[in-house]
């Protein structure tokens, strides 16, 4: 009987330390579960270091080793995305190029794989990172599945296995703006979890800075729920009942009352200004999921290949 192929997807930029060693390590793991065969899936977002060029020599030395190099950067999820619709195996584990998370909890995916579940989850039990960014992600992951339409798995990132079924309808999603690893999760049956504690990168620069992180959790939000607009509507109409309610006030205080009320204009100042600001915010959530909309009615492809190296080249998805 043939063995199951396993697809490892592994995105890069700019990680010329990293590869070599990304490749060992898979490589190494794999010579330990000889019941499964490996591709080695590296999605170039169109490095300008030496990444390129060490891909180039993997691949004419390995032949299981596939690159596919980008025209430019598409950003992170639409290369993950291609990255699965290229790949051929009967399930996909992604990993990052800098091995933060360990190629040792590859077994337990594969079992977990094998017990029924088609889609298992690497759950982070410790970082080596600073406490404030460790809650700030905690409280990102807790408010995502509040607010999310569709459930997310708690303090997880994009290490984990896909099985084939999943990879075959993510051939056919179009979607301009993609978060996929809510795509993953809303297309599952049955997840797995397996608990690990994540590694520090050794070599190089995060391609992950602080604001970086804070657009992708922003495409997550928007990409997944339309509770932002809600709470621009909830907060207009409060903000309406209010202004009426002390207009009415005022009104009836200057008439039945007598009142005299002073000037007012800093108090008055702030209002505007806070009135403006608010107008300001809504108009911005409003114009995230309108960017969306225009992007997605344009249907340009997800990404444009430059390369392909030991895998065949198809049309550019959509």
């Amino acid at each position: 009987m043939a063995k199951p192929l396993i697809s490892v997807i592994v995105p890069v930029y700019n990680e010329e330390a990293n590869i070599v060693k990304a490749y060992e390590a898979i490589t190494r793991e794999f010579a330990g579960l000889p019941d499964y065969d490996v591709e080695i899936i590296f999605t170039d977002n169109h490095s300008t270091d030496r990444s390129f060029a060490l891909l180039t020599d993997l691949a004419h030395a390995h032949p299981h080793v596939k690159v596919l190099r980008y025209a430019r950067n598409f950003g992170f999820h639409r290369s993950i995305l291609t990255g699965y619709r290229y790949a051929k195996g009967d399930a996909a584990i992604q990993i990052d190029c800098d091995l933060e998370d360990p190629t040792s909890v590859f077994p337990d995916f594969l079992r977990l794989w094998r017990e029924g579940h088609d889609v298992v989850v690497g759950v982070r039990e410790g970082r080596n990172e600073g406490w404030h960014m460790i809650k700030i992600r905690r409280v990102f992951y807790r408010l995502l599945n509040q607010i999310s339409d569709s459930p997310h798995v708690m303090d997880a990132g994009d290490f984990r296995l896909t099985d084939r079924h999943i990879l075959d309808q993510l051939q056919h999603i179009d979607d301009a703006d993609p978060y996929v690893r809510g795509l993953i999760s809303e297309l599952a049956n049955r997840q797995g979890e397996v608990r690990y504690t994540r590694h520090k990168r050794e070599h190089g620069e995060s391609k992950f800075p602080f604001w970086q992180l804070v657009r992708l959790a922003m495409n997550g939000i928007f990409s997944y729920s339309t509770a932002p607009l809600r709470v621009a509507t909830y907060m207009g109409i409060a903000i309406s009942l209010v202004t009426a309610l002390l207009t009415a006030f005022t009104i009836l205080a200057r008439l039945f009352l007598n009142a005299p009320w002073p000037s007012g204009f800093a108090t008055t100042t702030v209002l505007i200004l806070f009135g403006i600001s608010l107008n300001a915010i809504f108009l911005g959530i409003i114009g995230e999921y309108v960017g969306r909309i225009y992007n997605q009615v344009r249907r340009r492809p997800t990404v444009i290949i430059e390369r392909a190296l030991n895998i065949e080249r198809r049309a550019d998805y959509p």
